[in-house]
């Protein structure tokens, strides 16, 4: 695979990650994994962090595309995951969802875990649910504002979205969507029974598109990431 690299120093470096493959493995993962990909062109990456996950400072899932950041030494590793448990990283994200989303901006704050009901999904729970109690649960916030509103010919309603998370929950972004009640559009996971699909979508519209942190330097930088083919197509047929 050829990847795309947005930048490099010595301390780290900045992928474009294609849709389609898994980030590091995980259980039964057996297919080559971005990692593996990452080992072959950067063998010292063995010598950063832990396996399986080595230098990657955070992830983002099979399905979704966009900005990846890894980190080539554990100095940098310990800098940029504290950024990220610190909340000091401003992370933006394209989501489409289905439906016509009410509010033009807006704040979602909630409690998230595994669901009870199945082991692949998370849950997201109301603060002040009598589940908040639960276990294992972690508060889970994103900010979101709408881009774009598409109505089709046949009554079906689309909203293009730029999400910012706050905090970086396992998927974080599709279940808050669902539990606001517009899932990502093509999101098999936490989609709705019946739930319509665009045209030529062939996975959830989800895109890492921007990432602004503070290097081991002291300096700020900003990473910008361009909405893929696939996912400009499915707009383009919504227009």
């Amino acid at each position: 695979m050829n990847l795309k690299i947005i930048y490099e120093d010595e301390n780290i470096l900045v992928i474009d990650k294609p849709t389609g493959i898994v980030v590091f493995p995980e259980g039964l993962t057996k297919t080559k994994t971005l990692i593996d990909y990452l080992l072959e062109k950067y063998p010292k990456l063995k010598n950063v962090g832990a396996p399986p996950r080595y230098g990657i400072v955070h992830r983002l899932d099979k399905e979704t595309s966009g900005i990846l950041l890894v980190a080539k030494n554990n100095e940098s590793l310990r800098f940029l995951q504290k950024e990220f448990k610190e909340s000091k990283v401003l992370k933006k994200y394209l989501l489409l969802v289905v439906g016509d989303l009410k509010s033009n901006r807006g704040k979602i704050e909630t409690l998230i875990g595994r669901s009870p009901k199945n082991r692949k999904k998370q849950k997201a729970f109301s603060l002040t649910s009598p589940e908040a109690k639960r276990k294992g649960l972690r508060k889970a916030i994103t900010e979101y504002k709408v881009l774009e509103r598409f109505s089709t010919r046949d009554r079906k309603y689309y909203t293009l979205i730029e999400v910012n998370p706050k905090t970086g929950r396992k998927h974080q972004i599709r279940c808050h969507f669902s539990f606001l009640g517009y899932p990502a559009a093509g999101d098999k996971l936490y989609s709705f029974k019946g739930q319509p699909e665009p045209e030529s979508l062939k996975r959830h519209f989800l895109h890492a598109s921007s990432l602004k942190i503070r290097l081991l330097d002291g300096k700020e930088k900003e990473f910008k990431s361009d909405l893929p083919e696939d996912l400009k197509e499915v707009l383009g047929k919504l227009k």
